[in-house]
């Protein structure tokens, strides 16, 4: 799980180097961007987002239950702590994971709205030109 989500971080970080510049990969990354946020794909990413963080909390949860025996006992083995390495790891991908979903879909909207605004105030320019 730790390679999809490595795959998953590199891949968002990827399209929001794309989404920051303007290069010829960003107007494909808009219109893609546009087609996923049509029909049934808001409730697929929802659904896909709500999905990765009940499994973050059931981490955070995990990473508790190890800690809690840990104070009781006062000694933690070298498994616990090798579990404990790979839920920490687990749970910060995956919220990392969530934040940069956060970051793109910002992103994607504050370009759009930046060019509906270019739009109209060309509109604007062109029609007291014209006057």
């Amino acid at each position: 799980m730790i390679h999809l989500l490595f795959t998953l971080i590199f891949s968002e970080m990827t399209l929001i180097m794309i989404l920051s510049f303007k290069t010829p990969f960003r107007k494909l990354a808009i219109f893609s961007l546009d087609r996923v946020k049509r029909g049934r794909g808001p409730t697929i990413v929802k659904t896909v987002a709500g999905t990765i963080f009940v499994v973050l909390m059931s981490t955070v949860y995990n990473m508790m239950e190890i800690q809690n025996h840990f104070d009781e006992s006062g000694l933690i083995s070298p498994t616990d702590q090798l579990i404990m390495e790979r839920h920490l790891l687990e749970a910060s991908l995956m919220g990392f994971s969530l934040f940069l979903a956060l970051m793109i879909d910002r992103l994607h909207h504050y370009i759009r709205e930046l060019r509906l605004l270019r739009k109209s105030t060309k509109a604007a320019k062109e029609s007291q030109g014209k006057d």
